[in-house]
């Protein structure tokens, strides 16, 4: 992963605005969000957002993000900022942006913000929902919008297991090798499973999440849920903060962030998760 660009943005100088945007996207065919150093072609969000803004801009954008998803990752409302000396309404920002992105990307609301407004550092909370289906035979009109399992699932298990999650904890039994996250330790508010054993969901919301913890997170109840490991082994797991004996990530496709939270002072709020996500 490129070293990280968005550690700092400073206020906009003056005639420069700060806007937020709130956008969707259909991951399945970006190589994540953050923009490659290299151009070694391939797509990311970043890339396309930045492109489209400019060209409504005039000017080169940079974009900081509220949460740098992975590659195959959805968001449902995603958070952006970015500084502009151009004067546009909000409506460009929204309507004539989406003109020149692809169909898998829209912005879907612009607000100017106050300039010390940072999407990335001001945000508390993150809230991300995992969509599985567990089904002998894939289902191809779900293909690229929900993770597949072919063995049946005890979703009371996972869901006994799921509820160990809620506090704080070192979850570096859920987190990549190559996280740059400075602290494994992350308080997770609520962790739930609705849904049915044949296709579930599963709602985190935290304050922070390592690389690949959800689709580590749900790899592990996954393996709760057919059997290979028990509740208590999934216990055993978390306290051993240790990926040696941990199961594998689960596929990208059913995960989406569903929304980020900010102190209401900054006026900048994500709406609940849409009812056609689920």
């Amino acid at each position: 992963m490129p070293a990280d660009t968005e550690l700092s943005s400073p206020p906009p100088s003056a005639g420069t605005q700060r806007w937020a945007l709130m956008l969707a996207y259909n991951g399945k065919g970006f190589h994540g969000w953050q923009k490659q150093k290299q151009a070694d072609g391939l797509v990311t969000v970043q890339e396309v957002l930045e492109y489209a803004l400019g060209q409504i801009a005039g000017e080169r954008i940079h974009t900081v993000v509220a949460g740098r998803t992975d590659a195959g990752v959805h968001a449902a409302a995603q958070v952006v900022h970015f500084d502009t000396t151009a004067d546009r309404p909000a409506q460009a920002w929204v309507r004539g942006v989406n003109t020149h992105l692809p169909k898998e990307v829209a912005v879907w609301h612009a607000q100017p913000v106050d300039p010390r407004f940072h999407a990335r550092f001001d945000a508390f909370g993150r809230r991300y929902r995992y969509v599985l289906l567990s089904a002998s035979v894939r289902n191809p009109l779900l293909a690229g919008r929900v993770g597949w399992v072919c063995r049946p699932l005890n979703m009371e298990k996972m869901r006994q297991a799921a509820a160990m999650l809620v506090g704080e904890h070192d979850f570096s039994s859920f987190r990549a090798a190559e996280c740059q996250a400075k602290s494994p330790v992350k308080t997770l508010y609520s962790a739930s499973l609705s849904g049915t054993p044949e296709l579930m969901k599963l709602d985190l919301h935290g304050n922070a999440f390592l690389h690949h913890m959800v689709r580590n997170i749900m790899g592990a109840l996954v393996y709760v849920g057919d059997g290979r490991l028990s509740v208590p082994g999934f216990a055993d797991l978390m306290a051993a903060r240790s990926r040696k004996h941990a199961p594998p990530t689960l596929m990208p496709d059913g995960l989406y962030l569903t929304g980020v939270d900010y102190p209401p002072e900054w006026g900048v709020a994500t709406p609940p998760v849409p009812e056609w996500l689920w």
